[in-house]
């Protein structure tokens, strides 16, 4: 069989692809640092919403929504907290995909909303009535700004890192957070307690758990290779 050097060519670009991908494939994706959210003691017990001074809202709910101050789940498990690396990693510039926080119902979703530095935030109106939305932040420029049924949606941009609360100047019990920090390597807490910060190189870093009622605490973690290590925060409940 004869073989020119059309077929070798293509054959050696082929045989070079192949061992392309299984380099890529067989290289390690980073470390990954998981774990859970927990409490001990007694936490607030969260308290029905009345939202009949706005019946286009409450129509919306075929049960009272429960206040988010405090949102726990079974095995003590603690939702809505900001895990990050706040030493350790490199500043990083914001992604183009905006961050979305969504008014619907009279409620903040989610109600816990973290983003970058300088990465666009959207606020949209889901509602048919009139919100105002209320950031209060120390570091970063305070604004206040309506928003009536169908307009389009806020953008803003926050260039400090910070957690900021926000609320609702025309439904007082509309509350929520946002968490903006200097990298993309945190997560928000779910109803089981769980997060994971993975794709993270060898290094050492310190790792905050925030949640808006109990404060904040920190743990430093050493990781090599493609690791996963496993780290938990119990945070002390209180009832009021």
């Amino acid at each position: 069989m004869k073989i020119n050097r059309v077929h070798i060519a293509s054959l050696t670009v082929l045989t070079s692809a192949v061992i392309a991908s299984a380099v890529l494939y067989a290289r390690p994706s980073g470390a990954t640092i998981s774990g859970r959210v927990t409490y001990e003691g007694t936490p607030a017990k969260p308290k029905p919403i009345d939202m009949s001074k706005e019946p286009t809202c409450a129509k919306q709910h075929t049960t009272p929504i429960m206040t988010e101050t405090v949102v726990t789940g079974s095995n003590n498990s603690l939702e809505n907290v900001v895990v990050y690396i706040s030493a350790g990693a490199p500043d990083e510039n914001a992604p183009s995909q905006p961050a979305r926080f969504d008014q619907k119902g009279c409620q903040y979703i989610p109600h816990v909303l973290a983003f970058q530095v300088n990465q666009t935030l959207e606020i949209a109106n889901n509602d048919q009535t009139s919100h105002n939305i209320h950031p209060l932040p120390k570091l970063n420029r305070e604004w206040n700004k309506s928003q009536p049924p169908g307009t389009p949606a806020i953008t803003e941009k926050y260039d400090k890192a910070e957690f900021i609360p926000v609320k609702c100047n025309i439904h007082p019990w509309m509350h929520g957070n946002f968490a903006v920090l200097k990298n993309s390597h945190y997560a928000v807490s779910k109803d089981d307690g769980s997060f994971s910060l993975p794709n993270l190189p060898p290094g050492k870093y310190t790792i905050t758990a925030w949640h808006e009622s109990y404060g904040e605490q920190s743990q430093d973690v050493t990781i090599t290779g493609s690791e996963t290590k496993t780290i938990n925060f119990v945070f002390k409940a209180r009832p009021y």
